[in-house]
């Protein structure tokens, strides 16, 4: 289950986002896809931790096998 990730359509357009931070999932994941480690989104990003991305990552996964259940509204 996501606890990290939340969607609020008044914060960065509705797009799901890491809890309590404006930094939306597409962006980690377009990081990653990019060639960039994780250390270095989260030296991009200091208000991430680890987890935040691992779960960004498996929010991706669930996205790709179309299996997304509703995450938490803000």
């Amino acid at each position: 289950m996501l606890k990290r990730i939340v969607s609020d359509p008044k914060i960065c357009g509705g797009f799901a986002c890491i809890k309590g931070t404006r930094v939306p999932v597409y962006v980690i994941l377009d990081f990653l896809a990019g060639g960039n480690s994780i250390d270095e989104v989260l030296k991009e990003f200091p208000q991430l931790t680890k987890e935040d991305i691992l779960e960004a990552i498996e929010y991706g996964a669930l996205l790709a096998r179309e299996e997304l259940q509703e995450i938490e509204a803000k």
